[in-house]
């Protein structure tokens, strides 16, 4: 098989990972004429998600032969696809040469479980060895690492790979083993493990050590090898069995909380050629991925826990307004609030107000007291802030309002490009 003809197939094969954000690393380049590329620059070629979002990385598969069985992979052992698989030195090659016709900034590298995990792993560590090894390469890689790999191979992609990633796959242990029976969710929740404590080794290494310059004292040590300055993140599934948004959630918070994990990918399931019958033959709505990335958001940085963002005695969060607003309306009573007195966690909860907005609240109301006026100087936008909150020259009229959205005309369905039509 040609290089042209595995390119397709297995660029092809890769679009169903969303979990390939090329940032949280280290910044280099090539300035001066050491090595090749950069991670300090923006996306440059496109990969495309089944539901059409742009994705800057050359994503691509090692190959697309699985031992595995997976229902709701399209490259299951018992699917029917076209199958290719790269050399090594191929795919060193092909990122190569993207890179320097200014294609690509940088890899995201997968890959179906050949042989076994440890020689699949392998194989995948070669090609992120060679790349800065080899050829000096300075660009972002993404490794998709396989969960039953041995700990010196989690190791060795550690020191190459900017970020690694494990998939979850599925939110619940159940789902797992309903529609993914050959993977173990222990396996996985081990490999995060190790990966957590070799990142927070090489965070520790990493610190800058004081100049000692005392008589006797014992020379600087050296710099400590890097390990997947991007941290670690993790995929699952979203809507291809019956799971709700609350334990979705809780699942996320889970990770975030034993792994220190920096991003969990929602990925709405997508209905793959002959599938099985344990599977929804319909698609969930891309409205509630983009929700859960909203109450993601607010986990992480607004101080909401899981259990409060999905509205009590119901499973799933509100389509028609983000969770942050939702909750807002939900809890009525917790509004008004003074944004002339009111403390930072409880701005944190106001619908409209974001982190960099409340800083700047904050700074202004050292010097004098907030008015009206000040806000939409201060980048605050009013239409959404000002019916739920008190300041000088300002007292909302009633119990906010739930905002109507406009009619939008109807719009036709996104259909996936073809990457090679």
């Amino acid at each position: 098989m040609d290089l042209q003809s595995k390119l397709a197939i297995l660029a092809d094969a890769a679009k169903y990972d969303a979990s390939c954000a090329s940032s949280g690393t280290d910044k280099r380049h090539s300035v001066g004429g050491r090595g090749i590329g950069s991670t300090e620059g923006m996306g440059i070629c496109h990969s495309y998600a089944p539901d059409g979002r742009c994705i800057s990385l050359l994503k691509i598969l090692l190959t697309n032969h699985c031992q595995y069985d997976c229902l709701y992979c399209v490259n299951r052992s018992s699917s029917n696809v076209p199958r290719a698989r790269f050399r090594t030195d191929e795919l060193v090659q092909l990122t190569l040469d993207f890179y320097r016709r200014n294609c690509i900034e940088g890899l995201f590298l997968s890959s179906g479980i050949i042989k076994s995990p440890d020689f699949t792993m392998e194989q995948v560590v070669e090609v992120a060895r060679s790349l800065r090894e080899d050829h000096d390469f300075r660009g972002y890689i993404h490794l998709k690492t396989i969960p039953d790999a041995s700990e010196e191979l989690l190791a060795r992609a550690g020191r190459y790979a900017d970020r690694l990633s494990i998939n979850i796959e599925m939110p619940t242990t159940e789902g797992l083993k309903a529609l993914a029976p050959e993977k173990d969710d222990l396996a996985i929740k081990r490999s995060m493990a190790r990966l957590r404590l070799h990142i927070d080794d090489g965070k520790e290494a990493a610190k800058p050590v004081p100049i000692r310059v005392l008589p006797g004292a014992r020379p600087r040590p050296a710099k400590a090898p890097r390990f997947a300055p991007a941290g670690q993140s993790t995929q699952m599934i979203v809507g291809a069995d019956a799971t709700d948004d609350q334990h979705i959630l809780a699942t996320s918070a889970q990770l975030y909380g034993s792994y220190r994990l920096r991003r969990v990918y929602y990925s709405a399931f997508s209905p793959i050629p002959d599938a099985s019958r344990g599977l929804p033959l319909q698609a969930p709505p891309l409205m509630r991925e983009h929700r859960l990335y909203q109450a993601d958001w607010l986990m992480r940085f607004y101080g909401f826990a899981h259990d409060e963002i999905v509205p009590r005695g119901q499973g799933l969060l509100r389509l028609d307004v983000d969770p942050k607003l939702a909750w807002a309306l939900a809890h009525r009573e917790q509004f008004p609030v003074d944004l002339n007195t009111a403390p930072r966690e409880l701005l944190l909860r106001v619908p409209g107000l974001g982190v960099k907005a409340i800083d700047r609240l904050l700074q202004s109301r050292r010097v004098r007291r907030l008015r009206a006026d000040d806000l939409p100087r201060l980048h605050v936008p009013l239409k959404k802030v000002l019916p739920f909150v008190l300041v000088d020259g300002h007292r909302p009229s009633g119990d906010p309002v739930l905002p109507t959205p406009a009619a939008a005309p109807p719009r036709a369905l996104p259909v996936q490009a073809s990457l090679f039509a």
